[in-house]
């Protein structure tokens, strides 16, 4: 921890441990407010190029996109030689893998709750020019007044309008076809992955799915969607409509993340519609 970190803030109990470092609660000495501190150890990123660059990039893409109440916002950067330390909003709730092992399946009002919110992110990112890259339910964190946070920007991207992007990043089960095709792909990878995310959120399991990575990848490759009838007999058809939209293989088809808001299922919140 840098010296300029704890004149401004009182390092409190660790909440969590990831690969290059740890998340602490901090106290801020100068409003008494809670906040998250993400300590990386700089050691445990040499000799690969790609995480240390990351650590440049995330937090130059939180100052780009800040404020948003659906990004998670960065409150502070200090550095010293061993280790870079990002001031975060504090998101003491449950994140949304947490509350889908918890619950398996979700209403649709709850889940339709979490894509609006999800995809106000999304576009709000996809307008400023930034690619998140590996939306999961574990990077969809929600503060103390449940409201969701859009966090671990350490895969996202700065583009331009109409530039396309490479590279195989995300998750398996999240990632979107054309990024496995080694095809150049856009923004809309967010969507496909919210897609997924959705799809969880209703029936309790993956949309595309095998016993190892490689099938995996065979699965999301092939993009055959279904909705088996005893999981998907009780979702809405505005719910199956969306998802049919979104995790559509044709990206000229696939919605952005703005169209996303405006479809009904969205913006009657989940409800029957007539």
């Amino acid at each position: 921890m840098s010296e300029a970190l704890n004149e401004n803030y009182q390092i409190c109990e660790e909440l969590g441990r990831g690969r290059f470092g740890v998340v602490f609660r901090c106290l801020s000495l100068e409003d008494g407010y809670s906040y998250a501190v993400k300590s990386i150890d700089k050691k445990l990123t040499q000799g690969d190029s790609l995480d240390a660059q990351c650590l440049l990039t995330e937090p130059k893409i939180l100052q780009l996109l800040a404020p948003q109440q659906h990004v998670i916002g960065l409150h502070g950067l200090y550095e010293d030689e061993t280790h870079l330390c990002m001031v975060l909003d504090l998101c003491s709730a449950s994140d949304l893998h947490h509350r889908i092992v918890t619950r398996q399946v979700m209403s649709e009002p709850e889940a339709a709750s979490v894509m609006d919110q999800l995809f106000q992110a999304l576009a709000h990112c996809h307008r400023l020019g930034v690619a998140h890259r590996d939306i999961k339910p574990d990077n969809i964190l929600f503060d103390e007044r449940n409201c969701l946070k859009l966090a671990d920007f350490g895969s996202a991207e700065i583009f331009k309008d109409g530039e396309r992007m490479s590279g195989v990043v995300g998750t398996p089960y999240y990632v979107a076809p054309e990024v496995l095709a080694g095809r150049d792909y856009c923004e809309k990878i967010d969507v496909w992955s919210a897609g997924v995310v959705l799809y969880i959120m209703l029936a309790g399991f993956p949309p595309f799915y095998g016993d190892s990575a490689v099938e995996i990848f065979e699965a999301v490759l092939r993009a055959n969607l279904r909705f088996p009838s005893r999981v998907f007999q009780s979702v809405s058809p505005a719910a199956k409509d969306l998802l049919r939209r979104l995790l559509c293989k044709d990206v000229s088809r696939r919605f952005s993340a703005k169209q996303a808001l405006r479809h009904p299922w969205i913006t009657s919140g989940g409800g029957s519609l007539t």
